[in-house]
C-alpha cells in the first residue's frame, strides 16, 4: 500500500510539469506581394487587386469599395466603363465616413487615374477626413489622382502596379 501512496504521489507531482511544456506555435509565414498581371485576365487582376488591397487595410474598420477598371480590349469596354464610373460617383457622392477605403486599379492606369478624378470633382473640400484612398497605378498617373483626391482631406495612399 505504501508503495501505491508514492506512485501516486510521484504521478501527480509530475503531471503538472508535463502539462506545462509549452508548444512552439507555428511561425507565421508572409507571403510575397503579387506582380501586376501583364494580361487582360479579369481574375488576374481581381487576385492581385485584392494582393494589394489587403496589404494596405491598416486602420480601416469596414469592407473596402474596390473599383477595377476592366480591359479597354474587351468589346463592351465604354458601358462597363460608364456604369463604374457612375457608381464611383455615386458612392464618393453619398459620402465616405472615416475608416472606410477607397480602392482603385485595372489594366490601363491612365484609365483607373482618369475615373477618380472624375469621380472626385464634385467632393468638397476636407469632407473625407479618415477614409483612405489607394491608387494603384503608374508613377506617371500618381500626381494627377493626388491632387485631384487630396482636396477631400483622405489619407492617399500610392501602389504602383508592378
Amino acid at each position: 500500500m505504501n508503495i501505491l501512496n508514492r506512485f501516486m504521489l510521484i504521478a501527480c507531482l509530475a503531471l503538472p510539469f508535463a502539462a506545462c511544456k509549452k508548444e512552439e506555435a507555428p511561425k507565421e509565414t508572409v507571403k510575397a506581394p503579387m506582380s501586376a498581371p501583364t494580361t487582360d485576365d479579369r481574375q488576374a487582376w481581381l487576385n492581385y487587386l485584392q494582393d494589394v488591397v489587403g496589404r494596405n487595410m491598416d486602420g480601416i474598420q469596414n469592407q473596402p469599395f474596390v473599383y477595377m477598371v476592366p480591359s479597354e480590349s474587351l468589346p463592351d469596354f465604354a458601358d462597363q466603363y460608364e456604369r463604374l464610373l457612375e457608381k464611383a460617383r455615386m458612392d464618393v457622392a453619398r459620402g465616405i465616413i472615416s475608416g472606410n477605403l477607397l480602392a482603385y486599379g485595372g489594366h490601363s492606369s491612365t484609365k483607373v487615374a482618369d475615373l477618380v478624378v472624375e469621380s472626385f470633382k464634385t467632393v468638397e473640400p476636407n469632407s473625407m477626413k479618415g477614409v483612405k484612398v489607394l491608387f494603384i497605378g503608374s508613377a506617371a498617373d500618381n500626381e494627377r489622382v493626388k491632387a485631384a483626391v487630396t482636396p477631400a482631406g483622405v489619407d492617399y495612399v500610392f501602389v504602383e502596379a508592378k
